[in-house]
């Protein structure tokens, strides 16, 4: 099984993308939604005891931790130390849900793959890219997104045009959807066509 690595920058249409290689058939494990997962499951306890207060009702006040860690280096750095790890383990158990059942290929969406090391857990790696022009309009859609929020968000991440040069593949959402689904496709075809199943 080919293990596919999925990353962009923010407002490069990742979700968008991870959704078109679910809608063809490949198995996605989404590492946001894993998070919010574990923030109301067995994260809980253990970001209670870090950061007391940030619990409510079992689960993870977003908005109370993010005052606890926002700006905040070391905190940040704990939370990390906390959750990554369950993360990575929720992943791999994807993974082997994913090898039993006999697919092809499984998609990893790691938003800070580069960031994170993540390089050596996958096989092949997606970057998701639009213009500058087109991430900016999307990302300042937002609510709530501001333009010195949009720049400190960029300065944590990778750059774009680096993330390309680091890819096996690149998606271009900026041309519109159909091309992206395409682009998908591609892949797809190009890591399935001619492969004996593993």
């Amino acid at each position: 099984m080919i293990v596919l690595g999925l990353t962009g920058s923010i407002g490069m249409g990742k979700s968008t993308t991870a959704k078109m290689f679910a809608d063809a058939g490949v198995p996605v494990h989404d590492s946001d939604e894993a998070v919010h997962r574990l923030y109301a499951g067995e994260a809980a306890h253990l970001i209670e005891e870090a950061f007391p207060g940030t619990v409510k009702n079992g689960v993870v006040d977003r908005t109370e931790l993010s005052h606890h860690v926002l700006g905040d280096a070391a905190a940040l750095k704990k939370l990390e130390a906390i959750i990554h790890p369950l993360v990575r383990a929720d992943a791999s158990a994807f993974l082997d849900r994913s090898r039993a059942a006999g697919a092809p290929i499984a998609l990893l969406d790691i938003p800070l793959l580069f960031e994170t090391n993540g390089r050596s857990r996958v096989d092949k790696v997606v970057v998701v890219t639009a213009s500058d022009e087109v991430q900016r309009e999307r990302v300042l859609a937002r609510p709530g997104m501001t333009e010195q929020k949009f720049a400190a968000i960029l300065a944590k991440q990778v750059p774009d045009a680096e993330k390309r040069k680091l890819a096996d593949y690149v998606v271009d959402t900026g041309n519109g959807l159909a091309a992206a689904r395409q682009a998908v496709l591609a892949v797809i075809n190009d890591l399935t066509v001619g492969k004996p199943a593993s």
